[in-house]
């Protein structure tokens, strides 16, 4: 029994030795292959950068100025004639045509004028008519020295005096035959006629300065704005170096005043030729179509008015531009060989979330617009299209 108890223990011990032999060499081989799946020194992961290359395209800086709005034409009726206002002749707040009867005065003293003045012009014939018989009788007379010479001058002189009274006359009833037919009030203009400032049975004077009514053409209208008079010397000086178009050729955009585009594109007629020297601003007046009469006399609007055309502008996106402790813009290049670098660069107008860069960029290069902090730090760079809209993770 004791042999058999011996043996037992000696069996135990030399399987643990053996246990422990194969997991040291197990352990080992998972050490070693370990060892062999991990190099020393592996290189770092690329650095991701959004990148866009820069291409010229024409560029227009726009200065939102606002504006008034007023009639193309205004017309203030106004009588030439005084009188009673009989009738008005127009619905208020409508439409009427040139030469539309507006007012009606009381015509009854101005036909009572024209038959006083044909009448004086009647007689006045009836005495030309005689002074010519005589003129003729003496000129007889006096061809056979039946008359004397001092009667023919009488009978000549009387003749003239005839002929300019009945021009008087003529005169005097064209004169009366105009009172009478401006007893009817027209409008001057097509367009649209405000209030009567006058009913009926008021008095019409043609001294007085109210008006009638008013006639307003608004089927175009004027818009007024101010622009500063450097931007309009930029202008001048790039259409004078042939840089850019001319300013007044180009459409202008409008909004209204709560910021609503206005269906129609307006036009530059002229700017004015005097600087205002409260305001340094020089006054431009725009040609607004209105077929629908949306735009009334008195309104705002502002307008999208040129500033500075750019034909062949190299432009950044907002995002790409960096500045450093000085101030100064730069941007940061991809340069060949996926490496960054820095470049100091002059900006000009700000456009739709862009810079124009004035000077420092050159078209075909490529500007990193996102990772720029990344970018500089001397790791790899992995480069992909910058996409402002596309949805995703920001890089």
């Amino acid at each position: 029994m004791r042999l058999r108890h011996l043996l037992t223990h000696a069996f135990i011990a030399a399987s643990a030795l053996c246990l422990a032999a194969c997991s040291d060499d197990t352990d080992g081989q998972k050490t070693g292959s370990a060892a062999a799946q991990t190099p020393a020194g592996a290189a770092a992961a690329a650095v991701r950068i959004a990148v866009q290359t820069v291409q010229p395209s024409r560029v227009v800086i726009y200065d939102e100025l606002p504006g008034r709005v007023s009639a193309v034409r205004t017309a203030e009726i106004r009588p030439q004639v005084s009188g009673i206002v009989q009738k008005v002749l127009f619905t208020q707040g409508s439409d009427v045509v040139a030469g539309q009867p507006l007012f009606q005065i009381d015509p009854a003293p101005f036909e009572a004028d024209v038959d006083a003045a044909a009448a004086v012009l009647a007689r006045a014939e009836a005495g030309l008519a005689n002074a010519l018989s005589k003129y003729d009788r003496i000129t007889a007379l006096a061809a056979t020295h039946t008359a004397s010479t001092a009667a023919l001058g009488d009978a000549t002189a009387e003749l003239a005096r005839a002929r300019a009274d009945a021009a008087e006359a003529k005169a005097s009833l064209r004169r009366r035959k105009l009172e009478l037919a401006n007893a009817t009030v027209r409008s001057p203009i097509a367009g649209r006629i405000g209030q009567a400032l006058i009913t009926e049975g008021g008095l019409a004077s043609s001294g007085t300065t109210a008006a009638l009514a008013t006639v307003q053409q608004i089927d175009s209208v004027y818009l007024d704005v101010r622009q500063p008079s450097m931007r309009r010397e930029q202008l001048e000086e790039m259409d004078e170096n042939g840089r850019g178009e001319t300013a007044d050729s180009l459409p202008v955009d409008l909004l209204t005043i709560t910021g609503k585009p206005y269906g129609f594109k307006g036009k530059i007629l002229f700017s004015d030729s005097t600087v205002d020297p409260g305001t340094g601003s020089i006054a431009i007046r725009l040609e607004v179509p209105n077929p629908d009469r949306q735009l009334l006399p008195g309104m705002y609007l502002r307008a999208r008015v040129p500033s500075a055309i750019y034909p062949q502008a190299l432009t950044v996106p907002q995002e790409a531009v960096l500045r450093d402790s000085s101030g100064e813009a730069r941007l940061i290049m991809l340069e060949a060989g996926n490496t960054a670098s820095s470049r100091n660069v002059e900006l000009g107008a700000q456009t739709g979330g862009r810079y124009v860069i004035l000077s420092g960029l050159k078209a075909g290069e490529t500007v990193v617009v996102r990772g720029q902090d990344r970018a500089e730090s001397g790791a790899p760079l992995a480069p992909v299209t910058y996409q402002p809209s596309a949805p995703g993770p920001h890089i």
